[in-house]
């Protein structure tokens, strides 16, 4: 939508990069207004695709990892497409309305997530379709997104354990827990009367720097961090996006083999850095080891530079660990988010050795 690059213009001092408002000056006062709800983000690397068809719910619940079926529309969810090893391929916020459902997906995954879809219709009565012209994104406390009048709103179930999910996170009260997080779907007339109200300065624009540092100090897992071996238990991404109790779908198979008599190979750790910045894909050490990389990094406004790192699951718990920057080695205190005894949650009986016979 041409009227969306308006809107993105319209804060002075707005970066933007490639459709996407960076930050309108300082970032970090804008972590503190959307954190307050005195601002909000349109985020221009989430795209919209819709979903109407008679058969959306049953067909998108039997390749996902959530149940939908017996969500009320306006009710939210999120839900994982994986591999048949049990990878993250895709990742997606769920709404239904009703008569379409609603997937907000980030941008890079988009077309893949889309061309996903179109090919799995075979004959079922539905008709996935991108919806970027139709509705842009716009994030925030969930009553400042409230007051966009937005007719649908996706209210984030972070760090909420879902029905059918699973928290491997033990840590409580949960940083997520400070993150109250929902993103709106906004129409052309919506984005116009946003645009005015920003030129008015009645409504503050915050950029996907300020959103994204808070995501990451929710321990929020995002697409965005995933590689091509990510299983959802790495990520403690069990607690929101996958149902544990629903029918098959492809990937079903490792999920519960990990959860149930495994452990995942790497765990997510939080990173608070001694001064420096990093940035994604920066090697994470401890010691002389290379024991895992950084998947997300951020400037926070209270806590300063912190980083969401995936490491082996062997790695030390209780060591501090060094992360290559572009600046040099950096000092990283780590916090434990999925434990190394993640998983192997079944009872499996011990079957009795039987005695040599005499």
């Amino acid at each position: 939508m041409d009227a969306f690059g308006a809107l993105l213009h319209a804060a002075d001092g707005a970066i933007v990069d490639d459709g996407v408002l960076l930050h309108t000056g300082n970032p970090l006062s804008e972590q503190r207004a959307l954190t307050s709800g005195t601002a909000v983000a349109p985020l221009g690397d989430r795209v919209v695709l819709g979903v109407p068809g008679e058969d959306r719910l049953s067909w998108i619940e039997s390749f996902s990892t959530q149940k939908v079926t017996a969500l009320l529309p306006g009710e939210s969810a999120e839900l994982l497409i994986l591999d048949p090893a049990g990878h993250v391929e895709h990742a997606a916020s769920f709404v239904d309305d009703g008569t379409t459902s609603w997937l907000i997906v980030d941008r890079a995954d988009a077309d893949g997530l889309l061309d996903f879809l179109k090919k799995m219709r075979f004959r079922l009565r539905v008709d996935p379709r991108d919806a970027r012209e139709e509705y842009v994104v716009v994030g925030g406390t969930p009553l400042a997104v409230a007051a966009l009048g937005a007719a649908l709103v996706w209210h984030d179930p972070w760090p909420g354990v879902a029905e059918g999910g699973w928290a491997y996170s033990a840590v409580d009260p949960h940083p997520g827990a400070e993150r109250d997080w929902a993103e709106a779907l906004i129409d052309a007339d919506g984005i116009a009367r946003l645009t005015a109200a920003v030129a008015s300065s009645s409504v503050r624009l915050a950029g996907s720097l300020a959103a994204d540092a808070l995501r990451i100090a929710a321990w929020r897992p995002r697409i965005t961090d995933a590689d091509e071996r990510m299983l959802p238990h790495e990520a403690d991404w069990l607690r929101s996006a996958v149902h544990l109790n629903k029918g098959c779908y492809r990937g079903q198979e490792t999920v519960a083999k990990v959860h149930n008599l495994g452990h995942p190979p790497r765990r997510l750790v939080a990173l608070q850095l001694d001064g420096e910045a990093a940035a994604r894909g920066d090697v994470v050490r401890a010691g002389e080891n290379e024991v895992g990389a950084v998947v997300a990094a951020a400037q926070h406004y209270e806590q300063g530079p912190i980083a969401l790192a995936l490491v082996r699951r062997n790695a030390p718990v209780d060591a501090d660990l060094i992360v290559d920057t572009a600046d040099g080695p950096v000092a990283a205190a780590q916090e434990v988010i999925v434990p190394p005894e993640a998983g192997a949650t079944a009872s499996v009986p011990r079957i009795p050795r039987l005695g040599r016979r005499r």
